[in-house]
């Protein structure tokens, strides 16, 4: 059986395509399209005209991507910015009507889980004590695991897109800017770094987005170029590369291989998100993953074996 799972974030539209046979699986397709529905009226909680607009003509994209795969059944998700919009009533029925697909809205303890499956889609197993971080545009989840149990779990609209809308950001950003990010992030993170802290995690498990970014500069690839199911980026190559964005200006960031261009705004205070919890936490061990919610759905339909919507 072919399925698809678009996975309709904040950021991004994205879509993967797969081949379930019994308890195994082959990712067939894999592709995204910017939506930026986490644009300034992110602020507003609401989705502008013009994000709706974006999605609708990213929902037709792989419409015809899909078609093209001969895909029987179809999941689509939409997560933090969808979830928090007032007006998602009127973008829901929009999308319905022009596409005839129903989009579900998770929420953001659902999301933290359905990461949490689709990292272990990738590794099978926590041996020691973990953390999972999915740094998302509109939410951040960090997930607390070991051996194959989720220990705990938290979803915070902190995401990317709400960050740059709500401070101030300089191009290159200022060492003020930095210390009030870090203190935001370690005030409304605060619960999950303790909670690291008792359980003695060493290991930052780093789910798609900023960590592409960072393994693709590391790695010298073009975005995209190189599919990761786990990677390990070194403590040093990680503070190499923070180093190297937090003094960057946004023209240079454009310059550097490896930069996805849809994260060329976001990438800064991301990194500055993941060196809190490194340096808070006492990580000593980082494993990037391309795996993550979309995996997570495909792990759920694996599970089920019945494959319905």
């Amino acid at each position: 059986m072919r399925v698809a799972i678009i996975d309709l974030g904040t950021n991004t539209c994205n879509l993967l395509i797969a081949e379930l046979n019994s308890s195994t699986f082959t990712i067939l397709h894999q592709s995204k399209q910017l939506v930026k529905l986490g644009d300034d009226k992110i602020k507003a909680n609401e989705i502008s005209p013009e994000a709706t607009a974006r999605a609708l003509q990213s929902f037709q994209i792989h419409k015809k991507i899909i078609a093209k795969f001969n895909v029987e059944q179809i999941r689509i998700i939409g997560t933090s910015a969808v979830r928090s919009a007032e007006n998602k009533i009127n973008f829901l029925e929009r999308i319905c009507d022009q596409t005839g697909w129903i989009v579900k809205v998770i929420s953001g303890e659902k999301e933290a889980e359905l990461i949490f499956n689709g990292v272990l889609l990738a590794i099978d197993e926590f041996i020691k004590p973990s953390v999972i971080l999915d740094i998302g545009g509109g939410s951040n989840e960090l997930i607390l695991a070991q051996n194959k149990e989720l220990l705990w779990k938290e979803s915070q609209p902190t995401g990317m897109a709400r960050v740059i809308n709500q401070f101030k950001i300089s191009d290159p950003i200022h060492n003020d800017e930095i210390k009030t990010l870090q203190n935001y992030f370690s005030e409304n993170h605060n619960a999950a770094f303790e909670k690291c802290k008792s359980a003695q995690v060493k290991t930052l498990m780093g789910c798609s987005g900023a960590f592409d970014t960072v393994a693709d500069i590391i790695d010298n690839v073009n975005p995209g170029e190189k599919q990761r199911t786990t990677q390990e980026i070194a403590i040093k190559e990680f503070y190499s590369v923070y180093n190297r964005l937090i003094k960057s200006t946004r023209k240079q960031r454009l310059q550097m291989k490896g930069m996805d261009t849809v994260r060329v705004d976001l990438i800064v205070p991301a990194v500055i998100l993941i060196e809190q919890l490194i340096s808070k936490i006492g990580i000593t061990n980082i494993i990037q993953t391309d795996f993550a919610l979309r995996e997570g759905v495909l792990f759920e339909m694996i599970s089920q074996r019945n494959f319905t919507i």
